[in-house]
């Protein structure tokens, strides 16, 4: 997780419980929201008319070219900022944590004692970590556009892959653009395209980062909720020719406390949004495709958490929060698409934009919305077998991932030797990192088979034959060779005579999914083709009634969104608008200082001065996955605080913002500066970043 665009809902009209309505509502009177596409401005089309309209507020091109030159990329999943003149990075502690990890030396454990580099001899570089910073934006709408002509998808698809290829390597060579990063960005799904370019810097070093039970507070518990008490930030230093990058673009600290009300404003890479997407698609998401993805989430965390128990290794820790935050998001997201109320309003605002293409006079397009739904009906015969049987581990186990790499190539080998040649030189045996945990993924696949097939599915029959999933998942793993890489080796030298004569259980249940998935899959390519056109024509159409009135969907490109501190009613009474330590050590003591609200020792007998300190509060920005490690700025271009996550209410915002109870929470940049001046004497981090030292 604003424009003149159709008929309102009044922002306070929406009912308090929104996100819990069961009841239909009467589609004829609920309209659609003045800003149910969201805030995600791009740099492309800065919103200069509407801050000057909503905040009274008019920046000039400078102050967006600074902003967006103060802003970064953190590698490929986050974002971050420069908050000093000498290439000091701000991020989240849940994005750093792999990298802070991954530096740790030999008896350190970074994840219990944190990281501070007192000097800059002391901070270590993180191999492989880049930042990105956007210096050069041009629409190449037109040419590219003009290029993908006409045709069949594929081939006005294939058009446009080629028309990127040329403008990149055009570009490259142009003044300006020399030594980029260079990318193509498409907006609104293909009605428009830019090319930007970045440049990357891959001498980064971690500076700060504190304990994980400080960056994680709370533990999967207190995600998505508020109030909340996270210290989720970090800290790195760009290097250029080994020396601390010089810059003047950043956003300096501002620690002096925000009131309700103030406007605030967010800058970073938010990842993916289905604002675009049309009703049918949404029903498809909400009956097939969230739910699916909920029950591979929760079985592969429940399957790795039982593994870890004992295992103790940072790296499923990882994924185990990493698929955690995605249930949870996940479900929230699920749970706005079954609310009777917001799926009306997606509702108005179809027959709003109809109406509007009508006023027009681009009625000959109206039927996109027709040919989108007759595709969506074709997904929804093939997504049960595509998703079932797709080769791959996560979903169906490594070894019965490979069984069907095996048995395809069988397949292959006599119709399309090309192909069979590729997926031979995938035919590696697996390396399994717990027979214990490949049985459990195994038997998290086939209660999943039993529940979306039903029992007498053939699949499921031969799968299960008389057993209970858990059971049938032992039974395979007993019986199974394809562990043992000589039989393999025996099994592909005879090529596909001998896989097909093989009574291995596990290739036995790869013959019936095989094919089954080489039928769907192949439905569903074309399909996703044809949709993939269909949403690009679609989104041209959405800019040609209203141009940059509405925003693209999130695309992990750079934006820049509004709000403003507020509160919001929860629970029965009402959200504060900032937390303090106070009550982070209220919530560890209400807790025994039990896990996930335990402390590590140092912060267990705070100064006094601490406790009155502000940690998080909350505003109304539009953000979602990707703006990790945005940074929060006022009118000033000051940082005034680190966002890191939204409320429950803010889950649907991947298909509909809400404003009224959507929240995005941030670290308070007073927060940062306590921890480090009262917690770690980070004096030197703490002068950086402020001027002073108390």
């Amino acid at each position: 997780m604003k424009r003149i665009l159709l008929a309102v809902l009044l922002l306070g009209a929406v009912p308090l419980g929104w996100a819990q309505t069961n009841a239909t509502p009467n589609a004829d009177t609920v309209k659609a929201g003045p800003y149910d596409m969201g805030k995600m401005w791009t740099f492309d089309n800065p919103p200069k008319d509407y801050f000057r309209r909503t905040y009274n507020f008019t920046p000039d091109d400078k102050w967006f070219e600074e902003s967006r030159l103060a802003s970064l990329r953190f590698a490929s999943y986050c974002s971050a900022s420069f908050v000093s003149p000498d290439g000091l990075v701000m991020t989240n502690h849940h994005c750093a944590r792999e990298s802070g990890t991954g530096v740790q030396r030999k008896g350190e454990d970074l994840n219990n004692s944190g990281f501070y580099a007192k000097t800059l001899a002391e901070e270590r570089k993180v191999p492989g970590l880049y930042v990105d910073q956007l210096l050069r934006l041009e629409d190449i709408t037109a040419r590219v556009q003009t290029a993908m002509g006409t045709g069949s998808e594929a081939e006005q698809l294939g058009r446009r892959e080629q028309e990127f290829e040329k403008i990149k390597a055009e570009y490259a060579n142009r003044e300006g653009w020399k030594g980029l990063e260079l990318q193509t960005i498409t907006f609104y799904n293909g009605g428009r395209y830019s090319l930007y370019g970045f440049k990357r810097y891959n001498d980064v070093r971690l500076v700060f980062m504190p304990e994980l039970q400080l960056g994680f507070f709370g533990g999967d518990y207190d995600n998505f909720t508020y109030p909340r008490y996270n210290l989720d930030c970090s800290f790195f230093r760009v290097y250029d020719n080994g020396k601390p990058l010089r810059t003047t673009h950043y956003f300096k600290f501002n620690t002096n406390g925000l009131k309700e009300g103030d406007p605030i404003f967010v800058i970073g890479n938010p990842g993916s949004t289905e604002r675009l997407k049309t009703v049918a698609e949404l029903e498809f998401d909400r009956d097939l495709s969230i739910p699916y993805q909920v029950q591979v989430y929760r079985n592969r965390a429940d399957a790795l958490a039982a593994y870890n128990a004992t295992a103790k290794n940072d790296s499923i820790q990882n994924q185990i929060f990493s698929l955690e935050n995605s249930l949870k998001a996940t479900q929230g997201q699920l749970d706005g698409l079954r609310d009777p109320y917001l799926m009306a309003r997606k509702a108005a605002f179809e027959r709003q934009f109809r109406m509007d293409v009508r006023a027009k006079n681009l009625t000959d397009r109206l039927r996109l919305w027709d040919d989108i739904a007759a595709n969506v009906t074709n997904q929804r015969k093939y997504f049960r077998d595509a998703s079932l049987f797709n080769p791959t581990g996560i979903v169906r186990g490594e070894l019965l991932a490979f069984a069907q790499l095996m048995q395809l190539y069988a397949q292959s080998a006599a119709t399309n030797p090309a192909q069979a040649d590729r997926i031979r030189g995938l035919l590696e045996v697996p390396k399994l990192m717990s027979r214990s945990l490949e049985e459990a993924f195994l038997a998290a696949h086939l209660t999943e088979a039993r529940a979306a097939l039903g029992p007498d599915d053939a699949y499921v029959k031969a799968a299960l034959n008389g057993r209970n999933p858990r059971e049938a998942a032992a039974y395979l793993m007993q019986n199974t060779k394809l562990m043992d890489a000589a039989v393999v080796s025996d099994l592909l030298t005879k090529g596909a005579t001998g896989i097909a004569a093989s009574n291995d259980p596990l290739l036995q249940l790869a013959r019936i999914a095989a094919p089954r998935f080489q039928e769907a899959a192949g439905n569903l390519q074309g399909g996703e083709e044809q949709l993939e056109v269909l949403r690009g024509n679609l989104g041209r159409l959405l800019y040609d009634v209203y141009g940059t009135t509405i925003p693209p969907d999130a695309t992990f490109s750079l934006r820049i969104n509004d709000g403003i501190v507020r509160s919001y009613p929860y629970n029965g009474t009402i959200a504060p608008i900032q937390t303090t330590f106070a009550g982070m050590y209220e919530r560890n003591y209400s807790f025994s200082d039990r896990y996930p609200w335990n402390l590590p020792a140092r912060w267990k007998n705070p100064p006094l001065s601490l406790l009155r300190q502000p940690m998080n509060f909350i505003s109304t920005n539009d953000i979602i996955g990707g703006n990790s490690g945005s940074p929060m700025i006022n009118r000033n271009r000051e940082a005034v605080g680190l966002v890191f996550d939204g409320n429950m209410e803010s889950l649907p915002g991947s298909f509909i913002f809400v404003p009224d109870r959507n929240r995005a929470i941030s670290v308070h940049t007073g927060a940062m500066v306590a921890a480090m001046r009262y917690i770690y004497k980070a004096d030197r981090l703490v002068k950086e970043l402020v001027g002073v030292v108390k």
